[in-house]
This record gives structure tokens, sequence and C-alpha cells, in this order.
């Protein structure tokens, strides 16, 4: 079986991309331009996605964030529906990882666990610079999706 992402495989029918400042404002308007690209692009994902942008972006806002550095949302549309997720932050050497449940009073750590039960999959690459994206797949062929 081809172990690559489905984006490896297929060009995408709708691209968007936007450089955002790595400030909770740069979040909020992460998850703004996501609901209102997807919904222009008539996406079925659109809760689902916002959900999973919103938690990327507040992980590369939180964790990823180099002073003087932004951070980078990308959404690719293919012809099958599937929705690719790319946050590219500065961190590298900072790879999220899914953790133990946390307690139910927490203040935080279930951002990932968020992304993975909303994506078919997900996953972290290197990026140049020393920088990573953290992606996450929505309607992948064979996964299910509305």
């Amino acid at each position: 079986m081809n172990q690559k992402s489905h984006p490896e495989v297929l060009a995408p029918t709708h691209h968007f991309t936007v450089q955002l400042s790595a400030t909770r404002r740069g979040a909020r308007l992460a998850w703004l331009l996501t609901e209102r690209q997807l919904d222009d692009w008539g996406s079925p994902f659109v809760e689902a996605a916002t959900q999973v942008v919103a938690e990327l972006a507040s992980n590369a806002v939180l964790h990823g964030r180099v002073a003087g550095r932004d951070f980078r949302l990308g959404l690719r549309l293919y012809a099958d529906r599937t929705l690719r997720i790319e946050v590219t932050d500065a961190r590298g050497d900072r790879v999220p990882r899914l953790h133990d449940p946390v307690s139910g009073d927490a203040e935080s750590g279930r951002g990932l666990l968020i992304v993975a039960g909303c994506a078919d999959r997900w996953g972290v690459d290197e990026a140049p610079a020393g920088c990573k994206v953290v992606w996450a797949e929505l309607g992948a062929p064979g996964r299910g999706g509305p």
C-alpha cells in the first residue's frame, strides 16, 4: 500500500494560503478565514475544519512561536472532496504529540485529541528554516467523511 498522504497523489482544485502574526488575534483570524474560504468553496467540512484550524493555530501561537516570526495557514481542497489543512510555525524543534488523557478540570492538553477526533489523519512534517508543518486531512478516501 502506498504510504504517501493524499495530497501527494492529486493536485488540489482549490488552494488558499495566508501568513498571519503569531498572536491570539492571528489565531482567531485563521479560524475566521478558514470558515469564510470553505464556505465559498462549498466544502462540507466547515465545522470540523474550523475546529481543527482553531486548535492548530492556537498551538502555533502558544507552542510554536518565535519572536518576530509568523505562522502560515494553508488549505487545499481536492476533487474527491478531501480537505488538507496545514499550519506551519517557526519551532521545528517542538514536535506535537498526543498525550495521555488529561483530567476533566485541566485547562489545556486536549487540542491534539480534538484534531485527532475531527481529522481522518494528521501528522507533522519538517519544513525549511527550522520550521514544522502540522497537517490534518478530512474526508480522506476510504476513511469516511460526510
